[in-house]
């Protein structure tokens, strides 16, 4: 990370756009240039992963870890490249202004892309030297990708272990019958991700072009009925049936008396260590494909994770397992020469683990939100900062500041907040104060979510983790964004001294 920078958070999801949800297109343009006159170093997102609407559309819990998200293509940049027409476009829907109506777009923009898909084959652009060089390159991934979500289709969405025995086991002789009768369906979902390549490609230089670093982030576990389980079964713990033994999660602490159950396949870490984690060597190779550097999702269980009996019911009887981290990440920097990643190490985090972020150099997060329990003790508390950390006013998970104060902050945290005020903390301004600590702290990066940014309340907050719908749907109105905002962030970032 750089030494006193400065940034935002905003999923590309909710970057202004007409067409239902945020893409690749103006509204990311836009942004970007809205950084760079803010004098913000860093732009950080959410996974830019498939999500499925059946499972709440979770960029965390993706069929893929590695394919990109065809919803964040932009209609406009299709019509740009002779794709699609513009009459193409006409009589969209009425798409909702302040929320994704993620089925409603999905529905749309499949029409399109079929349109545009239609129109590449026509124009023979499928022989390219360009995408045949995109299919080499990423060859890696992207014919499980493709093969994966023909066959869904053919399965009516079926997961992946309840497709015919043959293909639940992949079978070669059964993989290739099907790939030769469904080549072109495969085709297209090869064409969809080479679209996102370019697009996002597109954006990525702009970035570069005006200093603007993309801190991107790495879910650390893949959901069950992915892409991922389904090509590399040897990799997680599953019985022969291909069944997950234990799942993910958290144990209960004070946030949850029962813990959280994730109900991910945890990683057979014994496998991964025979291969010299190749996989995993694969997904970061990904990763820094999309992003600049990556923030790992639960950092602590590459140390050690919490195994969850897969018939349990809660997270309450599950045990700690270690991980081979020192291996692993060993190995990861023998690949990649350096570890471009940020530790997410919010909640209860043990010595263990702290140990390895020293031992590794690795910044991990501050939250702002959670720092005025057990004052003044609090690390998260400004005076007890350090530099090689990231400081946030809340993540995605949390409630907007301002959502925060006037609904879950408790008498005796306003309190404690005014008296480090030195005045009255008012929910009128209380987002700002947050801002200017964040800002001001020793901390090396500061992230401000854009939500805070607005002072927007809780009907903006993007993820509640304790309810599965109603999440992720977040637009944000470009009109928001107005001039006298981002000159106030200006002034504040130079007087903080992390002016790009």
């Amino acid at each position: 990370m750089n030494r006193r920078s400065s940034g935002l958070l905003i999923a590309v999801s909710s970057l202004p756009s007409k067409w239902g949800i945020g893409d690749f297109g103006p509204g990311a343009y836009g942004f970007v240039e809205l950084l760079e006159k803010s004098h913000q170093k860093y732009w950080q997102i959410l996974p830019l992963t498939v999500t499925d609407t059946a499972i709440g559309n979770s960029p965390y819990n993706s069929p893929s870890a590695f394919g990109g998200n065809p919803l964040y293509l932009c209609p406009d940049l299709l019509v740009d490249d002779g794709l699609l027409l513009q009459e193409d476009l006409e009589g969209f829907p009425d798409f909702p202004k302040e929320e994704i109506d993620y089925g409603l777009v999905g529905k749309w923009k499949r029409k399109i892309f079929q349109k545009a898909f239609r129109n590449f084959l026509k124009d023979n652009l499928h022989g390219s030297e360009d995408f045949q060089k995109f299919c080499s390159e990423q060859s890696y991934w992207l014919e499980d990708f493709a093969l994966f979500f023909s066959i869904k289709e053919h399965m009516k969405g079926k997961a992946w272990n309840n497709w015919p025995k043959a293909l639940r086991a992949r079978n070669e002789q059964e993989l290739l019958n099907f790939s030769y009768h469904a080549g072109e369906e495969i085709l297209y979902h090869k064409f969809l991700q080479y679209t996102f390549h370019q697009q996002w490609a597109s954006v990525r230089s702009l970035c570069r072009d005006k200093g603007i670093h993309i801190l991107g982030d790495m879910p650390i576990y893949v959901s069950y009925d992915s892409v991922d389980v389904w090509s590399h079964q040897d990799i997680f713990q599953l019985d022969p049936q291909g069944d997950p033994i234990d799942v993910s999660g958290v144990p209960p602490d004070y946030f949850s008396a029962t813990g959280q159950l994730w109900g991910n396949p945890l990683y057979d870490w014994g496998k991964l260590l025979q291969t010299d984690f190749s996989w995993w060597k694969d997904r970061i190779q990904r990763a820094l494909e999309l992003y600049d550097s990556v923030r790992i999702d639960h950092f602590r269980g590459l140390v050690a994770y919490w195994a969850i009996p897969s018939n349990e019911v809660n997270a309450v009887n599950g045990k700690w397992i270690n991980a081979p981290v020192h291996e692993f990440f060993e190995s990861i920097k023998k690949q990649f020469g350096h570890l471009p990643f940020v530790a997410e190490d919010l909640g209860i985090i043990t010595d263990d683990v702290r140990e390895v972020m020293k031992e590794l150099g690795l910044p991990g997060m501050l939250v702002l939100q959670f720092c005025f329990e057990n004052f003044p003790s609090n690390p998260y508390a400004p005076h007890n900062h350090s530099h090689n950390r990231l400081v946030y006013t809340g993540t995605h998970d949390n409630n907007t500041v301002k959502g925060w104060f006037e609904n879950e902050a408790s008498g005796e945290v306003k309190h404690i907040l005014s008296q480090y005020l030195g005045r009255q903390a008012r929910k009128e301004d209380i987002h700002l104060d947050l801002i200017r600590m964040a800002l001001f702290s020793v901390a090396d990066t500061s992230i401000i979510p854009v939500q805070d940014l607005l002072g927007l309340g809780d009907r903006a907050r993007m993820n509640n983790p304790s309810q599965r719908e109603g999440n992720w749907k977040w637009r944000l109105d470009r009109d928001l964004l107005t001039d006298r905002i981002m000159a106030n962030l200006r002034e504040l970032t130079l007087l903080a001294g992390r002016a790009n």
